[in-house]
């Protein structure tokens, strides 16, 4: 199949996909990463492991498949979530929160605040269902204007924790990985996908490089309007975590495109403007 052949392809495909649900707005820079040292202690001797075992169920039960033009979208089933396993939610958070993570092993460490991040996510959401987006968690004037972001939600080791804290001061500074974009779930449509399972410490990096790859070959990272390439907005909010320049990111985004998207990125310079949609990852709304 020649080049053009396969463009054209791309083209019709992520033209059909449903991409005209993001609405134009304004790119925002993101929270600079800023490092928080308390967290940067860590210790590899330990041999103890943290159990993440209810998320990993949470998501088996509620986490759902719907295909879609170009790729297959998971979503949460908030609205089918019961008392018991908002309870066990609850209790997880709070199990978490009671880790001396300092004391672990910085693989362990990964998981805990991805795996904390997504659960804290989850809870708030459940908390105020049902709402059209996660921005309408909390209205406290959060990034991104709105949001449970910058609230203060959980404490551990005597320090309270917002969102922002676990993204922008823990997991960007300490680990330096664009690839943790990929594991955090912000329960909006234009994020990247919840995983069916939770990040494990002796899997972490397979699960980093699946997540990357799902993502990027799917129309939310990458699609096409009025002939020309649009990517998701992560990569304008968050350049720096890739490299510096937009050839930085398309370099980020060849590696890991398979397809005629690899075909596409392979001639392209540059991209012609970028796309997020805040819908929440609602399972429920989409039915019907």
């Amino acid at each position: 199949m020649s080049a053009s052949i396969t463009r054209r392809a791309l083209f019709a495909g992520l033209a059909a996909g449903g991409f005209l649900a993001a609405r134009p707005r304004m790119a925002m820079a993101a929270p600079r990463a800023r490092l928080w040292a308390h967290w940067s202690d860590h210790d590899p001797r330990t041999l103890a492991r943290i159990d993440h075992g209810t998320l990993d169920r949470l998501l088996a039960t509620y986490l759902k498949t719907r295909p879609v033009s170009g790729g297959v979208d998971s979503l949460f089933h908030y609205s089918a979530v019961t008392r018991d396993d908002r309870a066990a939610l609850d209790a997880y958070v709070a199990r978490l929160a009671a880790v001396p993570i300092t004391q672990y092993p910085r693989d362990e460490q990964l998981a805990y605040w991805v795996n904390l991040y997504n659960a804290l996510i989850l809870q708030q959401v459940l908390k105020v269902y049902p709402v059209a987006s996660v921005r309408d968690v909390d209205l406290s004037g959060a990034f991104f204007t709105g949001g449970p972001w910058a609230e203060k939600l959980v404490t551990v080791e005597r320090r309270a924790l917002s969102l922002n804290d676990i993204e922008h001061r823990i997991l960007r500074p300490i680990w330096q990985d664009p690839r943790v974009h990929y594991v955090l779930n912000c329960a909006a449509m234009g994020c990247p996908h919840l995983a069916p399972e939770a990040l494990d410490a002796r899997r972490s990096e397979d699960q980093l490089e699946a997540a990357a790859a799902a993502f990027i070959n799917h129309p939310r990272s990458l699609q096409v309007r009025f002939g020309g390439l649009r990517i998701s907005r992560i990569y304008v909010w968050y350049a720096s975590d890739f490299g510096y320049g937009r050839a930085a990111v398309l370099k980020h985004l060849r590696r890991y495109a398979t397809g005629s998207r690899a075909a596409l990125l392979s001639e392209v310079v540059d991209w012609s403007g970028d796309h997020y949609d805040w819908r929440l990852n609602d399972f429920a709304s989409l039915q019907g």
